[in-house]
């Protein structure tokens, strides 16, 4: 719980420092230099939107206003490691600096089959990992920026970047958020978007992946029902569908994954600092905890 607020409240920190150098207050995304986070680079002023990349991804670049300079919105890995690092811009390299942070850890207990799977389960879950791979380092034109808002109703159950120990067996970090509540409960569309993958996975269960444009996707996972169809196009607050249980959880719960140039961040970066939720909301136990 400590963690979340303190979380929270260096975002509140970065957000007024942002809009004393800017003048705005954030409809813009939350810069937070860390792996996981998200870097705002400075892309200059032109009439046509600048070509920027980050190792080797095409990255989203948004301005507030045609008086204000075009800013690259930058991604940054889990894994990447705290020191100097660089976005192209055209021909000129920019650098920035990614700070330490140390993410606290999660043990669960979970299924044996979903902590060490057979080979067909593991040819299973490859296969899948290739279709979402595709997703995440897909590219499509850019869309009218919008904050995105909080996709179903609940408290913050399980944070983003968590050390996440199954069995107690180290596995990935907690690349989402966890959200509890009921078991049909209401997901909705957290901005406007299209569907690009819809499935039954093997840890996530049933899921819906969004293309919001310029390499932002929302995955939505754990699912008890989809009730959109690939290829179909959204808006923000449409339903896509209800919480539920399946894949790896130990209770229904919704798993939200925002993935910005192939970098999983933490979704309350794109957010409007009005829409994060309140700290006060309680984190629940292990029951909403799941792999996501």
């Amino acid at each position: 719980m400590q963690s979340v607020i303190t979380f929270l409240v260096s975002l509140l920190i970065a957000t007024s420092l942002h809009a004393a150098v800017t003048g705005s207050v954030s409809e813009l995304p939350l810069p937070h230099t860390v792996p996981g986070g998200v870097a705002l680079i400075d892309a200059g002023y032109s009439d046509q939107r600048p070509a920027v990349t980050f190792a080797g991804q095409p990255v989203m670049v948004i301005r507030a206003d045609k008086q204000q300079p075009w800013l690259a919105v930058v991604g940054i890995p889990l894994k990447q490691k705290p020191g100097k690092a660089s976005v192209q811009i055209g021909d000129r390299s920019v650098s920035f600096t990614v700070h330490d942070k140390a993410y606290p850890e999660q043990h669960l207990t979970v299924k044996r089959k979903h902590v060490n799977p057979d080979q067909k389960q593991l040819d299973r879950i490859y296969g899948e990992f290739a279709e979402m791979g595709k997703v995440y380092k897909s590219f499509t034109p850019a869309r009218p920026w919008h904050p995105m808002a909080w996709p179903v109703q609940g408290p913050l159950s399980s944070a983003f970047g968590l050390k996440r120990f199954f069995n107690g067996e180290q596995r990935n970090p907690h690349s989402g958020l966890d959200i509890a509540a009921p078991r049909g409960t209401p997901i909705l569309a957290p901005a406007d978007g299209t569907v690009v993958l819809t499935g039954d996975f093997f840890f996530n269960g049933n899921s819906v992946f969004i293309d919001h444009g310029q390499g932002l996707i929302s995955m939505f996972c754990h699912m008890d029902a989809i009730e959109v169809t690939q290829g179909e196009t959204i808006s923000a607050g449409d339903r896509l569908g209800i919480v539920g249980a399946t894949g790896r959880a130990t209770g229904p719960h919704l798993h939200w994954t925002v993935s910005l140039n192939n970098a999983r961040i933490n979704p309350m970066l794109m957010m409007s600092p009005l829409q994060l939720p309140q700290v006060s909301l309680p984190v629940a136990t292990h029951r909403n905890r799941d792999d996501g």
